[in-house]
C-alpha cells in the first residue's frame, strides 16, 4: 500500500509487483492535525471497505510528517494494519523526491498550493530550504501565483479589462476580494484555486504575455531563494526535477525561467503516485 496525502486529500493505491490491485481518495490525513484516534477512524470508514486485500508493507508519503510526529502516524498505521510487516511514514517532500528522482541525486520540488524544494542523495534529503508558509514563503505556489496576479491586477499593471473579467469569473468585486483574503479562513487555498484562471490567460487562443510574465518572475524568485542554495554548496548538474499542479499545468513558464537562471527543468509529474509505485517495486499506475 502507497499513500500520498495532503491536507486536504489522500490518494491509496495497493499494488503488487505486476499491477495495481485498486485504488482509492479518502480525505486527507495529517498527524499535525489528527490524533491516532482519529486518523484510524477516517482510513477504517474510508479505505477499509474498498479494500479486499490486506498489505504486507505500507508506504505513507504526506504533508505534516515531521521527525517529532512519525510515530504517531506509524503507530496509528500498524494498529489499522496489523499483519503488515513494514511500515513506515514519511514527508510528502521526500516521497516527491522519490518519485521524481528514484535512486538518483538531485533538486526536488513541490509546487502546489504551496511550494517545497530539498536536495535528495538518492535516499534521504540531505538539505531543504525551509518553505515558511504562504505568508513569509511559499514562492512558485499557487498561493503566490494569486498573491502576484491580485497585485498586478489592481494595482493597474496588467491590461486593461483583465479586471472585469477577473471580477466576473470569480463574482466578487474589490471589496469582496479583499474580505476574502484577510477576512475569511484558508486564504491559501482560495488564492490557490486562481490559478486556473491564471493558467487560462497564460495559455489561450490569446496569451496575456503580462500575466505570462508574471508567473515567469514568480518562479525565478522561487529559484533564487530555495533552489539556488543546493547548487552553490555542491557542483552537480542545475536541473530541477518538480511535482504537483502548479509545476504541470506551468511547466512551460517554470522552464523558461530556470534557463534565465541558468538551469534546466527535468521530470516534471502532476502527482507523485506513478514514481512511488516504480521506487517500491510495484507495477506502474496506468490512470
Amino acid at each position: 500500500m502507497i499513500v500520498d496525502s495532503g491536507s486536504t486529500k489522500a490518494d491509496w493505491c495497493l499494488a503488487t509487483r505486476d499491477r495495481v490491485v485498486c485504488s482509492v481518495q479518502t480525505q486527507g490525513i495529517s498527524p499535525v492535525h489528527l490524533s491516532a484516534a482519529e486518523i484510524q477512524t477516517v482510513i477504517k470508514g474510508e479505505l477499509l471497505p474498498f479494500v479486499q486485500d490486506s498489505p504486507s508493507e505500507v508506504y505513507f508519503y504526506g504533508s505534516g510528517v515531521l521527525p517529532s510526529l512519525k510515530p504517531v502516524m506509524d503507530d496509528a498505521l500498524k494498529s489499522v494494519f496489523p499483519q503488515a510487516e513494514t511500515v513506515c511514514s514519511e514527508s510528502d517532500l521526500l516521497g516527491a523526491a522519490r518519485a521524481l528522482l528514484g535512486r538518483d541525486s538531485g533538486v526536488a520540488c513541490i509546487l502546489g498550493t504551496g511550494s517545497n524544494s530539498c536536495y535528495y542523495d538518492g535516499r534521504q534529503i540531505t538539505e531543504n530550504t525551509p518553505p515558511l508558509g504562504y505568508i513569509l514563503g511559499d514562492e512558485g505556489s499557487g498561493a503566490a501565483l494569486g498573491i502576484a496576479f491580485l497585485n498586478a491586477l489592481y494595482k493597474g499593471l496588467l491590461p486593461d479589462g483583465l479586471r472585469a473579467g477577473f471580477e466576473k469569473w470569480a463574482g466578487m468585486d474589490y471589496a469582496q476580494v479583499i474580505s476574502r483574503v484577510y477576512r475569511q479562513p484558508l486564504a491559501n487555498r482560495w488564492l490557490a484555486s486562481l490559478s486556473p484562471y491564471i493558467s487560462e490567460l497564460c495559455h489561450g487562443n490569446q496569451p496575456i504575455m503580462e500575466v505570462k510574465q508574471l508567473v515567469i518572475n514568480e518562479f525565478r524568485t522561487f529559484i533564487k531563494r530555495n533552489v539556488e542554495v543546493y547548487f552553490a554548496a555542491r557542483e552537480c548538474e542545475r536541473k530541477v526535477c518538480a511535482a504537483g499542479s502548479v509545476a504541470y499545468y506551468y511547466r512551460e513558464e517554470m522552464d523558461e525561467a530556470l534557463r534565465r537562471e541558468s538551469g534546466v527543468l527535468g521530470t516534471v509529474l502532476k502527482s507523485p503516485m506513478k514514481g512511488l509505485l516504480k521506487y517500491h517495486g510495484c507495477a506502474a499506475d496506468n490512470s
